[in-house]
């Protein structure tokens, strides 16, 4: 009889929960336009965030590994500074949003699980303002809160991490020698039509994005302007389909609803905040002098400057190309051109101070880059070279103080500890001048050379108890290990 009464009241608990699981589905379904107009997204998942933060992980992998980045300080802390203003408009996020620069003139941009975004070199060149770029960005931003990927692996959960790291770097980057070794094998091949975006994915990240969009005080017209290019490309373009249209399906379906929208309301057309120009034509200057076609950047500069004599990015534009070309006397007559008509630019003095730099004018260099750190205090480059440059005019405290400030700044920044190892080996200081050697050698990963610094640093740090005992924690983590 107990027995019975169990089972039956197993059975109610059952049909209770269906019932429960039925309405929830219901409410998620009606009520899924309502949330998206909040910023939350109506997607489900079974992968977690750690999960999710190893296949992101696995995915930059493959992208660094058959593709180029462009490491340049200048560029990717502009767009991650445009990316941050969108991100902190979502409700909520488990992931650290990262921007990156991919140098490919196609036009393509998008999203790896976990945060990472990524825009071709070509599709930024071809932008023509801030409020383009971010209506990029809103709705690649939009796929990975919506966790678009993470719901499509629901259906690949038979494939492990790395096999689906691969596939989608595949589908991503666009196919061709180097992607399609990423997604060789059956396996990968079969999954591939599974894992892309589909209709629905790309309208919701339309619909959710927009609402980051314009909380960030962009405007739609934006969106709208940068998908028309993209269209434009396959319309009267090469042959072939931007790679943009194949991993981001449905753009006459997207074009028609961002219309819509700013029938409806045309307020969000335009930003609701003053956005200067100056800093995306900069970092628009930059990417063409430095990482486009030489002869193409030169024209383009050397026109603008037949009209307007007086620009100073095209001066800084024509300088860049020329210190591209070796050409280090001319580029320097056009860097002070350009700081002639911009004094108080930052990036302009550290070009100009590189520049004198590797001129081997280590007096001009230091007064120039001492010019662009007091306008831009925690540059990593611009105290990087100016420390190098001290230490060239044997000015030894003055390179430690520069090296010092840089590594407190970023930590990382490995060739820091090797110039700073040597200007304390300058004055004789041999036990800090091991210690950061060690340092250096142990970002580099050469154990034997880490593991012998810091072992001499211990014979001449006697003095310094709070430093000897981080040196012995490192010793014990090199040779067990």
């Amino acid at each position: 009889m107990v027995k019975l009464r169990h089972t039956t009241h197993m059975h109610f608990i059952k049909i209770r929960n269906l019932c429960w699981i039925s309405s929830l589905a219901w409410l998620i379904f009606t009520f899924s336009p309502v949330l998206q107009s909040y910023g939350f997204c109506a997607s489900y998942y079974n992968l977690t965030n750690e999960e999710e933060r190893k296949l992101g992980r696995k995915f930059l992998g493959h992208v660094k590994k058959h593709l180029t980045l462009i490491d340049d300080p200048t560029i990717i802390d502009y767009i991650t500074t445009v990316g941050k203003r969108i991100e902190t408009q979502l409700p909520s996020h488990p992931f650290t949003y990262h921007f990156y620069v991919v140098k490919e003139e196609a036009y393509n941009a998008f999203a790896a699980p976990a945060g990472h975004v990524f825009i071709n070199s070509g599709l930024l060149a071809a932008m023509d303002n801030e409020n383009e770029l971010a209506g990029i960005l809103a709705h690649e931003i939009a796929h990975v809160a919506c966790r678009h990927i993470a719901k499509r692996i629901e259906r690949s959960s038979k494939i492990g991490l790395a096999t689906l790291a691969g596939v989608l770097a595949g589908i991503f980057l666009g196919g061709g020698a180097a992607t399609g070794a990423i997604t060789a094998g059956s396996v990968a091949a079969g999954q591939s039509m599974s894992l892309m975006y589909s209709r629905e994915d790309e309208a919701e990240a339309d619909q959710v994005g927009l609402k980051y969009l314009i909380r960030a005080g962009y405007g739609a017209e934006g969106l709208l302007s940068i998908l028309k290019k993209i269209r434009s490309v396959r319309w009267f373009g090469p042959k072939e389909i931007p790679t943009y249209l194949t991993t981001h399906p449905a753009i006459e379906d997207r074009l028609a609803y961002i219309d819509t929208q700013l029938e409806i309301r045309p307020e969000w057309g335009t930003p609701s905040r003053k956005i200067g120009p100056y800093d995306f034509r900069k970092i628009h200057t930059r990417l063409i002098a430095l990482y486009g076609d030489v002869d193409a950047a030169r024209r383009r500069f050397q026109a603008v400057l037949d009209k307007e004599p007086d620009n100073p990015l095209a001066h800084y534009g024509m300088a860049l190309v020329s210190e591209r070309e070796g050409q280090r006397e001319t580029a320097l007559d056009l860097f002070k051109k350009a700081i002639l008509y911009n004094p108080a630019d930052p990036d302009i003095l550290l070009d100009m101070g590189r520049s004198y730099f590797f001129a081997g004018n280590y007096g001009q260099a230091i007064s120039v880059l001492k010019g662009a750190l007091a306008f831009r205090p925690k540059d990593r480059e611009g105290y990087f070279l100016l420390g190098r440059s001290y230490l060239e005019t044997g000015n030894s405290h003055k390179a430690i103080e520069a090296l010092k400030n840089l590594v407190a700044l970023d930590p990382n920044f490995t060739e820091g500890y090797y110039y700073l190892g040597n200007a304390y080996d300058k004055i004789k200081n041999r036990g800090n001048a091991h210690y950061n050697l060690g340092l250096y050698f142990e970002q580099k990963g050469d154990t034997k050379n880490a593991v012998f610094h810091f072992k001499r640093a211990l014979n001449f740090l006697r003095d310094d108890p709070g430093r000897r005992e981080s040196i012995r924690k490192k010793l014990k983590n090199l040779t067990t290990s």
